[in-house]
């Protein structure tokens, strides 16, 4: 499980095909030192197997599904690619329940400057993202979104536009400056909200539990 705080900004500086499966390899200064053979990572938002590891890069394999469903499609030599190692046990908790399962993806409409009140630019920025309908009715206004691995707040919502506020700091230490319209984003939604959504339906499949089944059951 992660949290969606960006701990390092990594550079893909290979891609290799190899059989069906693509390997990418990514440099980063200090990930690399805290990660095991076999062990997950985040990699914009997607959860990947570390490989090859070296002091200061690492490998994992994309297979086509996940090339073909996230945004790595966009993925050249040069990328910048957020970074975030597994929640400890012990840790504190920061942003929100990330599980690094994309669901969607959505398309980056604008990324702009916020304008003050006296119409000067602020040193803040909006990010517009146009969102695909599986993540979309998972969204709510103030909820909480994973937009390339990265645990943001949504500040506007309308229709299947969504407008995150993008602190300067969030800009610094993330992939989120190297990003054009129309390019393609990782998006996961709340996973709370589709635990609610499936308690709020009743799912008939889900059985009740009762004294006498646990005994039934030798409890």
């Amino acid at each position: 499980m992660f949290t969606g705080i960006v701990e390092e900004v990594g550079k893909v500086v290979k891609i290799v095909q190899r059989g069906e499966n693509r390997r990418i390899t990514i440099e980063a200064a200090s990930t690399p030192k805290q990660l095991g053979t076999g062990h997950s990572i985040s990699v914009s938002g997607v959860c990947l197997t570390a490989l090859d590891i070296k002091a200061k890069s690492f490998c994992a394999d994309l297979a086509p599904e996940t090339w073909v469903r996230t945004s790595f499609s966009r993925m050249h030599e040069g990328a910048l690619v957020n970074l975030e190692l597994p929640m400890k046990a012990d840790g504190r908790f920061d942003g929100h329940i990330v599980q690094g399962h994309v669901e969607g993806v959505g398309k980056v409409i604008e990324f702009e400057r916020i304008v003050d009140s006296d119409g000067r630019d602020s040193e803040n920025w909006w990010l517009h993202i146009e969102l695909p309908p599986e993540i979309e009715k998972y969204t709510v206004y103030k909820g909480s979104i994973s937009i390339e691995g990265i645990s943001l707040t949504v500040a506007k919502l309308e229709g299947n536009r969504c407008t995150i506020a993008i602190i300067p700091h969030t800009v610094e230490l993330t992939n989120l400056g190297s990003l054009k319209p129309g390019d393609p984003v990782n998006l996961e939604a709340d996973v709370i909200a589709k635990y609610v959504e499936k308690m709020m339906k009743g799912d008939s499949a889900q059985s009740s539990i009762t004294v006498e089944e646990l005994v039934r059951q030798g409890f």
